[in-house]
């Protein structure tokens, strides 16, 4: 995990109001815990991939970080893909009652709302950081998703 996705998870904890967040990934454990003054910990450790004693935890690190979506472009294809900047559940549209807000085939432009994440009854508007049109929806309405985690595919050209 690199440097500025775990900064980015340390801001959204501290904005979050989370007493405790834990992700895993493959060599990678890392626990962000927050104070009584709400400064987030972080202890991130290196976990063996052979059978053999567990590394010491690293230096804490503290942090405040801006969430912004991720967007990286994916190594197999000429798309793009938007991932999540937080943890929280997934909406395509404003409210039950609404339209969605985009569907696969829209062309969108920078800054255009794609979808709602809710974390901690709070309703964050993600917003594209790329224009192109909408080739793939990878995530289902009401789903929850993880830190990262890829939520469209766009075609840039």
């Amino acid at each position: 995990m690199k440097l500025k996705e775990i900064q980015n998870l340390i801001k959204f904890v501290a904005k979050s109001g989370a007493s405790e967040v834990k992700l895993e990934m493959e060599n990678v454990k890392i626990t962000i815990k927050t104070t009584d003054d709400k400064q987030p910990i972080v202890v991130q450790e290196t976990v063996p991939v052979n059978v053999a004693p567990s590394a010491p935890p690293t230096p804490q690190v503290q942090s405040p970080v801006v969430a912004e979506p991720a967007v990286e472009i994916a190594e197999d294809d000429k798309y793009i893909t938007v991932k999540s900047p937080i943890i929280g559940t997934f909406y395509r549209k404003p409210s039950p009652d609404k339209p969605v807000f985009v569907e696969v085939g829209d062309t969108i432009s920078e800054g255009t709302v794609l979808c709602v994440i809710e974390a901690m009854k709070l309703f964050n508007d993600i917003e594209s950081e790329v224009s192109g049109k909408i080739v793939k929806i990878l995530v289902d309405d009401s789903s929850p998703v993880e830190f990262d985690q890829p939520l469209f595919l766009v075609d840039p050209s």
